[in-house]
C-alpha cells in the first residue's frame, strides 16, 4: 500500500510540474511579446513627414450618441484649425440628440446626420456617413473618425496632411486622456498609453502595423469606403484592422499627433466597455484564424501578429494571474515559485518601460489599489461576452 502511495505521488508531482510549465511557458511568451515591443517604443519615432503645399479635402465624422454634453465642444474645438476651412467638412451622426444641440451644431456649420434606427452602434453610424456623403457627389479624398469627446490641436489636420501626401493610407494617432480625477480613469489613461507604446509604436518601430484604437483615426476615403461595406458589427476599430491587413496596408502611428480622449471614470463603465472590448476581440479573433494559414502562406505576417495579439489576455489579467500563481507556488513549492516571481519583475519592467513619465506620479500610486478590483470585473466578463460584440454598449461622457 505504501508502494501504490509513492507511485501516485510521484504521478502527482509530474503533473502537477508539467502543467506549472506549460502555464509558465504560455505566460512567458506573452510577457516577452511586450516586452520586446516596450523597449523598442523608446527608440525616436521616424515617422516625420516633410511638409507639403497639397491640401487634401477631409471628411471629419463625429458619431454621437446621447453626447449633448460634449460634442459642442468638440466640434468647435475641430473648428480652430489652422487647416483650411473648405478643405474639410464637419459630420455629426446624431442619434438621440437634442434638436437644440442639433442646431447649435448647424450653426458651427457642422453638417447634422440623424440616425432614425435606435440603438445603433458606431459601425452603423459611419456607415450612415458614407451612404449620406455618397448621395451627395462626394468630393473627399481623406476621412477622419473621431469620438463625441474627442478634441485636437490646431495642427492636427495639418500633420496628417502631410503623412498622406507621403503615402501613407491609414493613420491611428496618439490617443491621450485628457481627464485624470478618479483612480480609474488614472488606470484606463495608463492601460491605453501602455497600448501606444507596445501596439502601437513599439510595433512600428520594428516594421508592423499600428493598432487602431477607434477613434483618431484617418484613411484615404475611398479605403475607408470599400472597408466599411465589409462592416457587420460593432467593434469597428477591430474590424478595419482585418480588413487592412488582408490587404497588406500598412497602418500607420503618429505619436506627436495627439487625440484627447475623455476616460472610463468609475469601475461600472470599465466593466462595461471591457466587455464590449473583450467580445469584439474574441469574436475577430476566431473570424479571423480562417485566413490564418493562407497568411503565412503569403508572408503576411502583419495579419498573423495581429491575430497573435488577439490570444493574448489582456494585461490586467496577465499581471494578476503571475501574481496569484506565484502567491499559491510560493506557500505550495517556493522552488517552482521563483521562476513565476521573475516573470512578474519582468511583466513591471515592461509596464515601467511602456508608462510615459508624466503619468508617474502620487496619483497612479494611489490608483494602482484600485487594480485587485478591475482584474475581478475583467475576470467576470469572461462569462458574460456572449451577443456583446452585437448589442449597443454605450459609455456616457461628461464636460
Amino acid at each position: 500500500m505504501d508502494y501504490l502511495f509513492i507511485i501516485n505521488s510521484d504521478s502527482g508531482e509530474r503533473v502537477f510540474s508539467m502543467v506549472d510549465a506549460i502555464l509558465f511557458l504560455l505566460f512567458a511568451i506573452a510577457v516577452l511579446y511586450l516586452f520586446i515591443f516596450a523597449v523598442n517604443s523608446l527608440r525616436k519615432s521616424k515617422n516625420t513627414y516633410p511638409v507639403t503645399k497639397k491640401k487634401y479635402k477631409y471628411a471629419v465624422l463625429f458619431p454621437a450618441y446621447k453626447e449633448d454634453k460634449v460634442i459642442v465642444n468638440s466640434v468647435q474645438s475641430f473648428l480652430e484649425q489652422e487647416y483650411p476651412r473648405d478643405k474639410y467638412d464637419i459630420f455629426v451622426i446624431a442619434e438621440d440628440m437634442k434638436n437644440e444641440t442639433n442646431k447649435q451644431l448647424e450653426t458651427l456649420s457642422a453638417i447634422v446626420i440623424p440616425i432614425q434606427k435606435k440603438y445603433s452602434s458606431k459601425t452603423n453610424a459611419l456607415l450612415e456617413a458614407i451612404n449620406y456623403i455618397e448621395s451627395h457627389e462626394p468630393q473627399y479624398d481623406n476621412v477622419v473618425i473621431l469620438d463625441a469627446d474627442n478634441v485636437v490641436e490646431s495642427n492636427y489636420l495639418e500633420q496628417l496632411n502631410n503623412a498622406f501626401y507621403s503615402g501613407c493610407s491609414a493613420i491611428q494617432t496618439h490617443r491621450v486622456a485628457k481627464n485624470l480625477e478618479t483612480n480609474t480613469a488614472i488606470l484606463d489613461a495608463v492601460s491605453e498609453e501602455i497600448n501606444n507604446s507596445i501596439f502601437r509604436k513599439g510595433h512600428t518601430q520594428l516594421g508592423f502595423s499600428s493598432a487602431l484604437i477607434g477613434s483618431g483615426m484617418a484613411f484615404e476615403y475611398e479605403l475607408f469606403k470599400d472597408c466599411m461595406q465589409h462592416a457587420k458589427h460593432v467593434g469597428i476599430d477591430k474590424q478595419l484592422e482585418i480588413l487592412l491587413l488582408k490587404q497588406n496596408i500598412y497602418i500607420e502611428y503618429l505619436n506627436t499627433v495627439y487625440t484627447y480622449d475623455e476616460k472610463v471614470k468609475n469601475n461600472s463603465q470599465f466593466y462595461n466597455q471591457r466587455r464590449r472590448w473583450l467580445s469584439t476581440q474574441f469574436s475577430n479573433l476566431f473570424s479571423g484564424l480562417f485566413s490564418f494559414p493562407s497568411a503565412i502562406f503569403k508572408g503576411n505576417w502583419d495579419y498573423c501578429d495581429k491575430l497573435f495579439q488577439w490570444m493574448m489576455p489582456p494585461r490586467v489579467i496577465l499581471f494578476g494571474s503571475i501574481i496569484i500563481i506565484a502567491c499559491i507556488l510560493t506557500v505550495t513549492n517556493w522552488i517552482m515559485a521563483v521562476k513565476w516571481w521573475g516573470l512578474f519583475a519582468l511583466l513591471c519592467i515592461t509596464f515601467a518601460l511602456a508608462i510615459p513619465d508624466y503619468l508617474i506620479n502620487r496619483k497612479l500610486a494611489k490608483a494602482i489599489l484600485n487594480i485587485p478590483v478591475l482584474f475581478i470585473l475583467m475576470f467576470f466578463n469572461f462569462f458574460r461576452l456572449r451577443g456583446a460584440n452585437k448589442q449597443f454598449i454605450h459609455t456616457e461622457h461628461g464636460n
